[in-house]
């Protein structure tokens, strides 16, 4: 199964990919990533794209659900170009088969089910974290979840809306702050809405939560960071 999930008005293409599996032997736990094998025209196995589970082993068993924005670049022609792996999982239709592999991360898994977790995860970076909530409710797990997400458009980049709402009024997810950088005339970002809630997100950190942060490395993981130390030495 795939869908696009960006909605009319948006320059992305983000697409939802449900892998279906029946082998005993893949295992995977949220946060690990899968590994995308791509060969050549030539036959020659070209190295694996890894791509963030957004799917939960206890809830959608028997699948693995990749989140994939599809990167576009421009040819020396002035054509459009697609990258290797986007461009290839982009393209398959229901049927079609994948070789993958399950990339572990040891450092990127949930806590014990009693504690709270915060997740920061513009664009594609919510990925994991679709993979987080699920299991956690399925796990019935105590612990809190407080998720930061940001993208262009609200109308047309709100990733899995329908589904965080819903989240939300389980009692699944319980705060959710969002940042659409281009709906206002001065950009917001992840960052920005972090800075808002500082007090809120030191008492959750001061009281075991553990942050988790996923997407874009340069330059949004930096300004992440920067932003947690000065919410840190501001509020303490």
């Amino acid at each position: 199964d795939i869908v696009n999930l960006n909605d009319r008005g948006s320059l992305k293409e983000t697409y939802h990919i449900e892998i279906a599996y029946d082998d005993a032997e893949v295992s995977y736990t949220p946060g690990d990533a899968a590994g995308i094998i791509l060969s050549d025209p030539k036959g020659a196995k070209e190295t694996p794209r890894l791509y963030s589970i957004a799917s939960s082993p206890s809830f959608h068993s028997g699948e693995i659900h990749l989140t994939v924005a599809l990167a576009t670049y421009a040819k020396e022609d002035g054509s459009k170009g697609f990258g290797l792996a986007s461009g290839y999982l982009s393209n398959k239709k229901e049927g079609d088969t994948i070789t993958f592999y399950i990339g572990q991360n040891l450092v990127f898994n949930l806590p014990n089910d009693s504690q709270d977790v915060i997740m920061i995860g513009p664009g594609t970076g919510i990925a994991p974290f679709r993979s987080f909530i699920y299991e956690r409710a399925d796990r019935g797990a105590s612990g809190r979840n407080w998720l930061f997400f940001g993208d262009h458009h609200a109308h047309c980049d709100f990733l899995y809306q329908s589904e965080w709402q819903e989240h939300l009024t389980m009692g699944n997810l319980d705060r959710l702050d969002l940042a659409f950088s281009r709906d206002q005339e001065n950009k917001i970002y992840v960052q920005d809405r972090m800075i808002e809630q500082a007090k809120e997100l030191m008492v959750w950190i001061e009281t075991g939560a553990i942050v988790y942060l996923c997407g874009c490395k340069d330059p949004m993981s930096h300004d992440v960071e920067k932003t947690l130390i000065q919410i840190i030495a501001e509020q303490k």
